[in-house]
């Protein structure tokens, strides 16, 4: 076994040595997302970030030069809104808990974060549930390989795990007391917690107030200090056209930087959501349904919302949609009206942007991560595979892998953190 394991590491250093070398794609038709495919071209990757892409590329002589003719090349998927990893947030003690950290609940080795790589997703937004007003803190994650949830997370440029905050309104957090019984107390409750909050802030801050005075460390003020500041994001469930109207003017109200999700009847209220300056990441499902309030989702939201000059987006909200099918949703947009270019973007560049990731993620373009997808045909078919998903030049799904196939078919231990373990049961030998 001892053997084994050195020649397994020996392996594995060598691979590592292998990622300092440029790795060539040639052959492939690439999709930047910030430009018009690209046929015949190659992708030139090193140190985890896109150095050059194009026609007759000029290559490092030491450059790795793998031949994808046919095959076609798209930005790592961006999902906005997705519970893998068996995330969970707040309890039942109460419906406003922004102390809660997703961080702090997620399982990286989750069979669903394996097929979410296996549906080309290389970048997630982890959220609480919405049965709460405020069920927590979101966290952004690359899904790399890794020991732990660290290993995954995204840093802002300050060193800070990157993430948002989840609100909700709508039936989901309403139920008996301390929770909200209608709309209207649910937003009052919002409201009054975000202007104590408001005050906790200030006087933080303020230069004036001796230290023994200033209010005592408050890890969910704290949290809602950043949303209203600015530097959180605040990722909002909303549904109904009221809800959706409603959520727009707690926004304004505090300043709060707000994306929309969900946002069943959004082609009701697509001009007011495009005055507002507000985003909007929508799903697509088959059979709308589940709650009332989902009863009349519109599946052209994403043409209405487009035409309007709203910026948007697909998500998954897996398990609501499976991962390993998020192509699809672009595709069902084309279906309704919304047009190739953007349904492609809406999968990927528009996402990034809701995360403020758009720097490093989202498109193809010399310096962003190295975070691609490799198909076997047209993007939005539903005859398409996922062959290869990469993040940051590391190959982290392989459909010619039997262990990676089981995770993007399905069959007989795909639900089960099979891989994982058997790491974990090699690491226990030593």
């Amino acid at each position: 076994m001892r053997i084994a394991l050195v020649m397994l590491l020996g392996c594995l250093a060598l691979g590592a040595e292998a990622q300092e070398r440029p790795l060539a794609l040639v052959g492939a038709t690439l999709y930047p997302i910030e430009g018009p495919p690209i046929e015949n071209a190659t992708l030139l990757v090193q140190d985890g970030k896109i150095r050059a892409l194009g026609r007759d590329l000029r290559l490092p002589r030491n450059a790795d030069v793998r031949d994808v003719s046919g095959r076609v090349i798209l930005p790592g998927l961006v999902d906005t809104h997705s519970h893998i990893g068996q995330v969970a947030g707040a309890d039942a003690s109460g419906p406003i808990q922004p102390e809660v950290r997703a961080l702090d609940s997620i399982n990286v080795r989750h069979s669903g974060l394996a097929k979410a790589r296996a549906g080309g997703i290389t970048t997630v937004n982890v959220m609480p549930g919405s049965g709460h007003l405020l069920s927590g803190q979101t966290v952004y994650l690359k899904l790399r390989r890794g020991n732990g949830v660290e290993d995954l997370a995204i840093r802002d440029g300050d060193g800070r795990i990157a993430g948002g905050i989840k609100m909700a309104n709508g039936t989901n957090p309403m139920r008996a007391s301390p929770f909200p019984g209608t709309r209207g107390k649910s937003a009052a409750l919002m409201r009054a917690r975000l202007v104590a909050a408001e005050e906790y802030c200030a006087k933080l801050a303020d230069p004036k107030l001796a230290a023994d005075k200033k209010p005592a460390r408050d890890l969910g003020s704290e949290a809602l200090c950043d949303a209203l500041a600015g530097r959180r994001l605040v990722h909002h469930h909303t549904h109904r056209h009221d809800d959706v109207l409603t959520v727009l003017r707690l926004a304004e109200e505090f300043g709060l930087r707000v994306v929309l999700h969900h946002v069943s009847e959004a082609g009701l209220v697509a001009n007011e959501i495009a005055a507002a300056g507000v985003p909007a990441s929508i799903i697509h499902v088959d059979s709308p349904g589940g709650k009332l309030e989902a009863m009349n989702l519109l599946p052209d939201n994403g043409r209405r919302l487009e035409a309007a000059g709203a910026l948007v987006a697909y998500h998954s909200d897996d398990p609501v949609t499976d991962s390993r099918l998020f192509l699809r949703s672009g595709a069902m947009g084309v279906r309704f009206g919304l047009d190739r270019e953007t349904a492609l973007a809406a999968l990927t560049l528009h996402g990034a942007r809701m995360l403020d990731l758009a720097d490093r993620v989202g498109s193809l373009a010399v310096g962003k991560d190295a975070d691609f997808v490799v198909l076997d045909g047209d993007p939005l078919s539903v005859y398409t595979r996922v062959l290869e998903t990469w993040v940051e030049g590391e190959k982290v799904f392989d459909l010619a892998s039997p262990e990676d196939a089981l995770f993007a078919t399905g069959g007989y231990g795909a639900g089960r953190d099979t891989v994982a373990e058997q790491v974990i049961q090699l690491e226990g030998a030593l």
